[in-house]
């Protein structure tokens, strides 16, 4: 396998592993608690390393999603006091927690391998150099291994307790009522973050991680209308960000993390722009459907206050109504095509007449106008 193929299937399982979490983390508002706790895993990482002397002890991964954990359980303490919101209690605790991390790091680790910039950057270039040996075999990157193991982890999890998650997630009073725990399935989806976060460091880095796991399902967000069909949006999401972005880095020769980072914003930026329903082009074509409606209704409304009057011509002549409408010719002309369009309206011997369906749309809107 060619290091090439290697780097993009570590990236493609990264982002597989870190949509699936991510998905809920979109859906709960809680995307920031990914930013917060990659920082504030620093510590765990720092105290295991000092215990093992090893960067790939398990202990580093389990105390980091300890770490994690603490992190959301000091935001929610803050949270809960009433005094500060969300956001005002993030921005207090990860930087504490990631200052200690720090600390440690200039204080008992200064002279190893172990910094901040490899923390929060990662270098995915670096993946196939680091290999798993297994009885003399080479098993392939470790970090294929790493990621590919947590991403069929994260999908057992999610498949056993998908019906839970779901419900906890929308309505977590109904779940406490019908017996489950709301608290213990949030702490166990924020575990399997911390988890998710610390396991991708070494091969992607931090940063990389939270834009794999908000960017993918936030774009899902704009297609999909059920979970199911927003959780697999989110795992391709995740893919086209990963593939595309290798291949950018190639053709530039830059960041790997950097490109599928970006990669990730110009996915959603397109389908921001062109989501079927909630895209900006399509909230734009409604916007104007609706405009023009609006103004078929008053046209319409006009039509019939003066059918029945023989000497209002000029109130049913096309030059003289954008006079009476306060119109451009260009409005007029667009609303008759539409009005005629729909069979509303013709015009014949220079006015503007209704048709059948015409009056009785503006019978029905005058009614719908009259106080009740």
């Amino acid at each position: 396998m060619s290091p090439a193929l290697e780097i993009q299937l570590v990236a493609v399982l990264t982002a597989m592993a870190c949509a699936l979490p991510g998905a809920f983390l979109v859906m709960r508002r809680m995307s920031l608690v990914s930013d917060a706790i990659s920082h504030a895993v620093l510590p765990g990482i720092v105290v295991g390393f000092l215990l093992t002397h090893s960067l790939h002890h398990p202990l580093l991964l389990l105390l980091a999603g300890a770490a994690g954990l603490l992190t959301v359980y000091l935001i929610e303490l803050l949270e809960k006091t009433g005094r500060l919101r969300e956001d005002a209690a993030i921005g207090l605790v990860f930087p504490a927690l990631f200052s200690i991390g720090v600390l440690l790091i200039a204080r008992f680790a200064g002279q190893v391998h172990l910094d901040t910039d490899a923390v929060l950057l990662g270098e995915l270039a670096f993946v196939p150099f680091d290999r798993l040996q297994y009885l003399g075999y080479d098993l392939g990157p470790r970090a294929l291994w790493t990621m590919g193991g947590l991403f069929f982890l994260n999908l057992l999890l999610l498949s056993l307790l998908y019906k839970e998650l779901t419900l906890a997630t929308f309505d977590p009073a109904h779940t406490a009522v019908i017996g489950f725990r709301p608290a213990v399935l949030h702490y166990l989806l924020m575990g399997m973050v911390a988890v998710t976060i610390v396991a991708a460091f070494h091969a992607v880095g931090a940063i990389l991680v939270i834009a794999l796991m908000i960017g993918p399902p936030a774009t899902a967000l704009l297609l999909a209308r059920r979970m199911p069909t927003y959780l697999l949006y989110s795992v391709l999401g995740g893919v086209l960000s990963a593939v595309p972005g290798y291949g950018l880095a190639w053709l530039l020769d830059v960041s790997i993390a950097g490109s599928m980072a970006t990669m990730a914003g110009v996915l959603f930026g397109v389908v921001w722009l062109v989501a079927p329903e909630s895209g900006l082009w399509a909230r734009w074509y409604r916007h104007r459907k609706q405009q023009l409606e609006f103004a078929l209704d008053l046209l319409l409304l006009h039509l019939l206050h003066h059918e029945q009057q023989a000497a209002a011509l000029e109130e049913r002549h096309p030059t003289t109504l954008p006079q009476h409408l306060n119109w451009t010719e260009a409005v007029l002309q667009r609303v008759l095509k539409a009005g005629e369009q729909q069979g509303l309206l013709y015009i014949t011997s220079g006015e503007v007449h209704l048709t059948e369906a015409g009056r009785r749309r503006a019978q029905n809107r005058l009614e719908t106008l009259k106080p009740t």
